[in-house]
């Protein structure tokens, strides 16, 4: 229930303008017909009694008018209230008068003082809120007019908990007038009390002047909670629109895709971070199937969560695939929420999917990268074990063999180094191609220095391009020492480096190792490493194997070696 006593300002909103100028012109002309019908009846009753009471009448419709346009444009309800309350105090003989509204509280009915006239409001300071007692209770129930000339003589009175009579330091009220204040719709909005310290103090004609009061204000209580309902929806819709427009611009302006879409599965909104996401623009995808994004082996997923919104279920943090506008697939993370209407029923779901891309791919290189580093440790082993063979081969002694070793594994630190960040100055290393070559193949100068030909111009490499650079020719040589010409002590190894316009090619000739009966399988983690290093530089690798050896060559072009 609106409460119409919550004191409103004076401006009239344009929402409900029309309504409301309209119930108060209603108002005035009910409420003036109202006091004119009485004082024509005053009058008609007392023809004849001379000018001095036609005059008193008279003024009385005159203070009807004054009633009534004092109420009709006001809505601050104590003002207007206690504009209603006075007059009835003063034309009806009262000595004190009062306006209680009506209230329901836990415990019941109960009914606060709204204004006071003739006495301060503090008389009633130390009472408690007065209850719909036996004698008042015509008054509060809107079924009629309590008028008596000594309440305490009326049989209901004292009937009533918990003081049965007025509370001691009450007011000395003994004549009592008691009229409802009734809205058109028939709701009790409280009750005027008029009050006199001495008996017989109300007539008929006392109580036909507060009730005609009593009609001004209920149709002015009612005016007023038509205007403060008026502005309590009007406030709620600029709330509700505030909030829509920071929703939408949130949406709008969101990294994330954000996508709405009914139970059927049709999509009804679509923001600009989906349309980058996926390639559809806003009036490709409004209007047709959410499956348009979902990959054929997918489809299933849809239907487990499309079954959750329909359960009221959110669906938080889905990892997946979808389909973009161009056939590529893309990583997401999805959040699918239920969307309720203004009664609560699910009418849709709305779907926030986050580019998960560089996470994945960031896990996939991570996950490289540890198998890189297993490979290369076990490499190292097998690189170490062979180095101890090669030295044993052309030792002399126990201390030929540690010192040969000592300047193989010495020259192999050296090559690993040369792949290293440089820390100090917070870049990558720099050299040129053939040392790097010379650097991985150094360890195995002692036992090849014969066999080993290195050859071609200075071409620098740095950064990236070199870690990968030195990944691929470690790889090359440890299967030469393993299985190539570098196993042998009467193989040959040859590498030449050829530029041509924007291109590098690298040769590696590896002759007089073990007799090649077949090309080796490329599966290994290896060839895998390999692969996933070269595509990053743009290189193709092509192998050449025979019968006595292999040519391996490389090509990729110059630009790629400084990054």
């Amino acid at each position: 229930m609106i409460d119409p006593l919550v004191p409103v300002d004076q401006t009239v909103l344009d929402l409900k303008r029309e309504r409301e100028v309209a119930f108060v012109g209603v108002w005035r002309r009910s409420a003036s017909r109202a006091a004119v019908s009485w004082v024509g009846t005053r009058l008609n009753k007392d023809t004849g009694a001379g000018a001095h009471a036609r005059s008193t009448e008279i003024e009385r419709w005159r203070m009807f008018s004054r009633i009534a346009g004092a109420v009709a444009g006001k809505f601050d309800l104590a003002e207007l209230v206690s504009i209603v309350t006075d007059a009835a105090t003063e034309w009806s003989g009262g000595k004190f008068g009062a306006f209680f509204y009506n209230q329901v509280d836990e415990k019941g009915e109960i009914y606060s003082l709204y204004t006071l006239s003739g006495i301060p409001k503090s008389a009633f300071a130390d009472f408690d809120m007065p209850r719909k007692t036996a004698v008042f209770a015509p008054t509060f129930d809107g079924t009629g007019v309590v008028r008596s000339d000594d309440i305490r003589k009326d049989p209901r009175y004292g009937l009533s908990q918990p003081h049965f009579g007025m509370p001691p330091g009450h007011l000395p009220v003994v004549s009592y007038l008691a009229v409802p204040v009734i809205s058109r719709t028939g709701t009790v909005h409280g009750g005027i009390f008029i009050a006199h310290d001495e008996p017989g103090q109300f007539d008929e004609e006392a109580e036909e002047i507060v009730k005609a009061i009593a009609a001004h204000a209920a149709i002015a209580i009612d005016n007023a909670a038509l205007l403060l309902e008026a502005r309590r929806e009007s406030e709620a819709r600029r709330i509700a629109h505030e909030a829509n427009a920071k929703l939408a611009a949130i949406v709008a302006h969101s990294d994330d895709a954000i996508v709405s879409k009914s139970l059927d599965g049709t999509i009804t909104s679509w923001n600009a971070s989906a349309e980058r996401l996926f390639g559809y623009t806003v009036e490709e995808a409004i209007g047709r199937p959410i499956t348009m994004l979902i990959p054929d082996d997918r489809m299933h997923e849809e239907d487990m969560i499309i079954g959750g919104v329909r359960e009221g279920r959110r669906t938080d943090h889905f990892e997946t695939l979808r389909r973009r506008k161009d056939g590529s697939l893309v990583h997401v993370a999805l959040t699918v929420s239920p969307i309720r209407d203004e009664n609560g029923a699910i009418v849709g779901a709305s779907k926030i999917a986050r580019d998960i891309s560089e996470r994945i791919q960031a896990q996939e290189r991570q996950a490289l990268l540890l198998r890189e580093m297993n490979h290369r440790i076990k490499n190292l082993f097998a690189l170490t074990g062979g180095l101890i063979s090669l030295s044993a081969r052309s030792a002399t002694s126990v201390e030929d063999l540690t010192q040969k070793l000592r300047e193989r594994l010495t020259a192999l630190a050296r090559a690993h180094a040369l792949t290293m960040w440089d820390e100090a100055e917070d870049k990558g290393a720099s050299t040129d191609l053939l040392s790097l070559v010379r650097a991985i193949l150094s360890p195995y100068e002692a036992e090849h220095r014969q066999s080993l030909r290195v050859a071609g111009p200075r071409v620098t490499v740095q950064g990236s391009a070199l870690t990968a650079l030195a990944l691929v020719l470690h790889e090359f040589a440890t299967n030469a020492a393993k299985y190539g010409a570098l196993s042998s002590p009467d193989g040959q190894l040859s590498i030449e480096l050829l530029s041509d316009n924007d291109t590098l090619t690298l040769r590696w000739i590896e002759r007089g190792g073990p007799e090649i009966q077949a090309a080796p399988s490329q599966s290994g983690f290896g060839s895998k490493l390999e692969k996933a290093t070269l595509s990053g530089l743009e290189a193709t690798i092509e192998r050449k194997w025979e019968r006595d050896g292999l040519t391996l060559s490389l090509r990729l072009p110059l630009s790629r070696l400084r990054h």
